[in-house]
């Protein structure tokens, strides 16, 4: 008899322990086989959260609106519109519903039995494509054996009878509130089978913290680490110059929450350094951008200004002995704070003499701008500790790291942030990475990506202080803002402009070729065969640009091989984009893009429209997943063979 050399004996003997028996092995090759044969379950791709924590839930809760879509097919003849958004809004939050209910006198038995009935129907509609161990899978455990009951009903039962047998005993012994909320969560849990963040969780947002709190929850999840990830990813290994950025940003937007609340850093330290050394100065240029009220610890605004005026001077100094110490950054033309005349408080960029809009700095040495004073560096020390410290930060940090990286192939389609370096002409560009032991060589595409993506584990977990660690952590910093950095994409990251000179409003960031050259269907062909994909039906699909659809700004780009789905999530961009963020969404039959409308407290279901309809639907066994299903199936049947000849014995 031949045999297949993909398994060895070793291998076969350790499946052996999960399959101690032929007819185990046969059963799960025919379990496995028909899994494949299944529709593919659904995706849903989300980009730049920063921080929007209530938007982000109320997408993710009601999948983009699909669950709302479901509810109308199912129950559009038969009860009302108000009454189907009701439902809905029963299934997205039904702890609060039920609060809700319970204060208004209206948690009667009679809305417990209806209830009940309608999530049933929900709930079969949303799981008819999975297999019942799947569902099980699935399942909240306190409740999986009556779930699997009400789901399952044999044609030759009276369902009716069933059906109201089993509600009443539920509704009898008092556990109804718990088994709406159990099939509420199956219902969310069956509708979204993969969830792909593709970058920017962090910043702006008022709580980061509670979507990482969310995301952790999730069991199947990718995330593709964007800039402001990076920053905080950085911060946590220690890179002080990151420190002062992930704190800046949070005050700059007023978000104590997360940075006090969430994640317990102690800024009083850095509150009575501001105080005492910015007492009199007004701060005018550093007042917080009020996007969100803070909740749990409100600062009065003028102190608020002198902490972010504080914190941004020490981040000036540690950027600029960064860029001092790494010259092989390249990053000259950016070591203005350096360079800045202190006395006459002007700075010369490009042969042109600026005025700074602020000159009021007693930290800083004119004779050496870049040297922290002694309070400076006790304080940036302490907050170092404080982020190493912090037991929720760090428990972030690691599911970061855990379940991200610097894209992703999955199904034909490529997830990154941002973009993959190119030149002007549509090629690959060739990028030298700044570390030791690897000078005169260079990377690019997939490659450049892979390399880049070592050194952001090293940052984190080589140990604190090592050579290895040191120069991952400072090139951390460069990924945040650095021009070949393809989390960050841009020629420069204008912050000294911005934040000190009068016309700072005139230094435009200017985005790197990528994405001029990335509405070419050739390009984006280019770069998806580049990561082992097929460039004629694959996608690519980014973040970080936000797309102004004021402006007449399309999210499906290069004849339909692009997709870019930041559409302002975040409070910062929606003037700007005109809308509240898309959602890609992948099921078996097609690629659907949710348009999100501005939530302004009413009901609102987003813009759906179908962006690319599947020749035939899309079976497990045309999955990523359904390749590994397959691998399995041909071990199984090696398992099977050596039970057959005698090779392994049966248990």
């Amino acid at each position: 008899m031949k045999h297949s050399h993909t398994a060895d004996m070793r291998y076969l003997k350790l499946l052996a322990r999960d399959y101690p028996n032929a007819e185990a092995a046969a059963g799960e090759i025919i379990n496995l086989t028909a899994r494949r044969s299944l529709p593919k379950g659904t995706e849903y791709f989300f980009s730049d959260l920063h921080g929007e924590y209530e938007s982000f839930l109320r997408l993710l809760r009601s999948a983009s609106g699909m669950i709302r879509s479901k509810i109308d097919l199912i129950f559009d003849k038969s009860i009302s519109s108000d009454d189907r958004e009701d439902l809905a809004s029963l299934i997205y939050y039904p702890e609060e519903e039920i609060k809700r209910l319970r204060r208004q006198g209206a948690l009667t038995d009679e809305w417990r039995r209806i209830s009940i009935y309608r999530l049933i129907l929900v709930c079969e509609s949303v799981s008819a494509k999975y297999t019942r161990t799947r569902i099980r899978e699935k399942m909240p455990q306190n409740f999986g054996y009556i779930l699997d009951e009400l789901l399952n009903v044999t044609s030759d039962i009276n369902k009716d009878f069933y059906y109201d047998t089993i509600i009443d005993a539920i509704i009898t012994t008092g556990a109804a509130e718990d088994f709406i909320v159990a099939v509420c969560d199956l219902i969310r849990n069956l509708t979204v089978d993969q969830l792909h963040i593709i970058g920017d969780i962090f910043d702006r947002g008022p709580r980061a913290d509670r979507i990482m709190e969310e995301l952790i929850r999730i069991d199947h999840i990718d995330i593709q680490w964007g800039n402001h990830d990076i920053s905080w990813m950085g911060a946590a290994a220690g890179n002080p110059a990151l420190v002062a950025n992930v704190i800046r940003i949070a005050l700059g937007y007023n978000s104590f929450d997360v940075l006090e609340d969430g994640y317990g850093l102690n800024l009083r330290p850095l509150s009575v350094f501001a105080n005492e050394v910015y007492g009199d100065d007004p701060c005018t240029h550093f007042y917080p951008k009020t996007l969100d009220e803070v909740v749990y610890d409100s600062i009065d605004g003028s102190l608020t200004a002198k902490m972010h005026k504080a914190i941004a001077v020490i981040q000036f100094k540690l950027e600029g002995q960064l860029m001092k110490k790494h010259p092989e950054y390249r990053m000259e033309s950016r070591r203005l704070f350096e360079k800045t005349d202190f006395r006459s408080g002007t700075v010369e960029i490009d042969g042109e003499t600026y005025h700074l809009r602020d000159t009021y700095f007693p930290t800083v040495d004119p004779d050496d701008p870049l040297k922290l004073t002694e309070r400076e560096c006790e304080l940036i020390r302490i907050l170092q500790m404080s982020f190493h410290h912090s037991p929720v930060l760090n428990n972030h940090i690691r599911f970061l790291y855990a379940r991200g990286s610097m894209y992703k192939t999955v199904n034909g389609n490529l997830l990154f942030h941002g973009s993959v370096p190119m030149t002007e002409e549509g090629d690959f560009k060739e990028i030298e990475l700044p570390f030791r032991g690897e000078e005169g060589k260079k990377y690019h595409g997939k490659a450049l990506l892979d390399r880049i993506g070592i050194a952001v584990n090293r940052a984190y977990f080589a140990p604190f202080g090592s050579p290895e660690q040191e120069e991952a952590s400072d090139y951390m910093w460069y990924l945040w803002c650095g021009e070949d950095s393809p989390l960050y994409g841009k020629d420069k990251m204008a912050f000294f402009e911005r934040t000190l000179l009068c016309e700072g409003d005139k230094f435009k960031e200017n985005y790197a070729p990528y994405y001029r050259v990335n509405d070419r269907e050739d390009v984006c062909r280019k770069i998806l065969e580049e990561f082992g994909l097929d460039g004629s039906c694959g996608h690519i699909i980014n973040g970080h640009v936000p797309v102004l659809l004021k402006e007449g700004q399309s999210p499906i780009k290069a004849g339909g091989r692009l997709f870019v789905i930041d559409g302002g999530i975040s409070k910062a961009y929606r003037s700007k984009t005109g809308i509240a963020g898309y959602t890609l969404i992948y099921n078996s039959h097609s690629i659907l893009l949710a348009e999100h409308k501005v939530y302004d407290g009413n009901r609102i279901t987003p813009t759906v429209s179908v962006a690319v309809n599947m020749e035939k639907r899309v079976n497990i066994a045309d999955t990523d997943f359904g390749e590994e299903l397959l691998l399995r199936i041909e071990e199984l049947k090696d398992l099977l063979e050596a039970y057959k000849d005698g090779r392994i014995s049966e248990k």
